[in-house]
C-alpha cells in the first residue's frame, strides 16, 4: 500500500476558538499520537485528507505527515486513529492519527465484501442476511488489504459463513472471534395479510335484533305508558 504524503503545519494555539478559525480557513486540527500518547499537533488541508480518503484504501490510507519544525523538515508515518465529522455539514473537524512503523504490525478494521449470488437466493427466494461487515485484523501497514471478499454462489437456505471459514493472505491475522457468523442465507420473511376493512367492520359492529311484529306492538304500548306516567301532575 503506498503511502500519501500531506503537508502540514505545526499548530500552536489550541481550544474551540482556535479549531474554529482553522476549519473556518479550511484547515483541519489533528493531534498525531505515538504509542498512545499525544505526540505533536499539527494542522492539514482538509481538501488534502479527503483526497487521500478516496484512495482505494479508505479510512486505512497510510499518510506521511510533511512538517517543519525549528526550520528543519520532518514527517511522520501515520494512519487513522479516528475522525470527527459536524453532525450537520457532514464536514471533517478533527483527526486523531497514530504514528506507525512499516516494519510493525498494526491493528485495523477492514470491511468485508459479499461476491456473487447465493443458490438460496436465487432458486429458492431466501433473503441474503449480511451480519458481519468489518473484521479486526493484525497485519504490517503495507499488508493492509482493501477488503475481504466472500464468495456466497454456494449458500443455500440455511447455511452460513463464519470468520473460521475466510480465506486471507498468511501475513494477515484475523482477531474477530472465529465463531462469528458472517453470512448467511434465511427463508423470506412472510408477508403479513392485510386486515379487509369489511372484516373490520363486522368486528365492530353488533347483529342487529329481529323482532316480530306482535312484540313490536307491545315495545310500543309501554313506551307509550310509560310516558304518559311521567307527565302526571304532582
Amino acid at each position: 500500500m503506498a503511502e500519501i504524503i500531506i503537508n502540514a503545519q505545526q499548530r500552536e494555539a489550541t481550544g474551540k476558538e482556535a479549531a474554529k478559525r482553522l476549519r473556518n480557513a479550511g484547515l483541519a486540527p489533528v493531534i498525531v499520537y505515538k504509542k498512545g500518547k499525544i505526540g505533536v499537533n499539527l494542522t492539514i488541508k482538509s481538501v488534502d485528507l479527503i483526497h487521500a480518503l478516496h484512495t482505494s484504501a479508505g479510512e486505512n490510507v497510510i499518510v506521511k505527515l510533511e512538517y517543519e519544525i525549528e526550520g528543519k523538515k520532518t514527517h511522520k508515518t501515520v494512519i487513522i486513529k479516528e475522525m470527527q465529522h459536524h453532525p450537520i455539514r457532514g464536514n471533517i473537524i478533527h483527526v486523531d492519527f497514530s504514528e506507525i512503523s512499516l516494519t510493525q504490525s498494526i491493528q485495523v478494521k477492514i470491511p468485508v465484501h459479499p461476491v456473487g449470488e447465493a443458490i438460496g437466493v436465487k432458486r429458492d427466494g431466501g433473503i441474503l442476511e449480511h451480519v458481519l461487515w468489518e473484521l479486526d485484523i493484525e497485519c504490517l501497514p503495507t499488508k493492509i488489504p482493501e477488503k475481504i471478499d466472500v464468495n456466497v454462489d454456494e449458500l443455500e437456505i440455511g447455511n452460513s459463513i463464519h470468520v473460521k471459514d475466510l480465506k486471507v493472505d498468511n501475513d494477515i491475522k484475523i482477531l474477530t472471534d472465529p465463531e462469528e457468523v458472517v453470512i448467511m442465507v434465511e427463508h423470506a420473511k412472510a408477508e403479513e395479510e392485510p386486515v379487509v376493512e369489511d372484516e373490520l367492520a363486522e368486528e365492530g359492529t353488533e347483529e342487529p335484533e329481529v323482532i316480530g311484529e306482535k312484540e313490536r306492538d307491545e315495545r310500543q304500548k309501554e313506551k307509550g305508558e310509560g310516558k304518559a306516567q311521567t307527565e302526571q301532575p304532582e
